[in-house]
């Protein structure tokens, strides 16, 4: 088993849910955390309970889509930190809707977020971890990453698959090549801040209902499911974690 006392990760997303709760269970294993998001005062929130705990936090106020924004906030990691074992590729956004209803903003931020915001933060993080000859990444994708689901979920699962497929390339290409190790965790539903993103009112009931339906994970089963493949021995690479409640067809 791998001892992470005394690693360093950054953690997009970190705002609240899996971030959140990920950054909590890293910074108590003995991890310093780089908490990255756009609300900053959720950040700030974040890092006095880490503090409080005994935890180092660093408040990186950052859009994933903003390479620029992503290259200031990865800078400012490594002068606090000086090295990066873990990024965790989390930040996210689930507008649904049906594609008839155009609702092309939501589409771009999806593809904006969840894919570019993966590939702006780890362009931004591989090349410190290849002169280190060392680093896991961990990309969220999602259950909606392995099959498309039904109306109103047709480009947040089409930019999760890109997610899935990305993660699945880059572990090919740096894994033996660079020492680096990458898995994708891929979630069913999970009780987070995700449902509030959609504007279209009959989907919000139907997800409300959903949540009412069956018992959802909790944002700390996620966490711990990233702890497990971090802890993972050197020689391991836990590429897939696909993780969802036991209800949930």
């Amino acid at each position: 088993m791998t001892h992470l006392k005394g690693k360093t990760a950054l953690i997009t997303g970190a705002s609240s849910g899996i971030g959140a709760a990920t950054a909590l269970k890293l910074a108590k294993a003995g991890v310093k955390v780089g908490i990255a998001a756009r609300r900053a005062d959720r950040l700030d929130a974040l890092k006095a309970e880490i503090d409080g705990q005994g935890g180092e936090a660093l408040v990186l106020e950052l859009d994933v889509a903003d390479p620029d924004a992503v290259r200031s906030g990865v800078d400012r990691f490594m002068q606090m930190f000086d090295v990066i074992d873990i990024l965790f590729n989390n930040a996210g956004v689930m507008p649904v809707a049906e594609i008839d209803q155009f609702k092309v903003d939501e589409w771009n931020a999806m593809v904006d977020i969840n894919i570019k915001g993966v590939l702006n933060m780890t362009a931004a993080v591989l090349p410190h971890m290849i002169r280190q000859h060392s680093g896991h990444i961990f990309n969220t994708s999602s259950i909606a990453g392995r099959k498309v689901f039904g109306p109103g979920y047709t480009v947040y699962s089409a930019t999760k698959f890109a997610v899935s497929a990305f993660s699945e390339g880059l572990r090919m290409e740096v894994g033996k090549k660079h020492n680096i190790r990458v898995t994708s965790i891929q979630p069913g539903a999970v009780a987070t801040e995700l449902p509030e993103q959609t504007t279209d009112p009959e989907k919000r009931r139907q997800l409300d209902d959903y949540r009412a339906a069956i018992t959802f994970l909790d944002p700390d089963d996620i966490a711990d499911t990233l702890l497990f493949a971090a802890q993972a021995p050197a020689h391991v690479n836990v590429a897939e974690l696909f993780v969802l409640p036991t209800e949930q067809i």
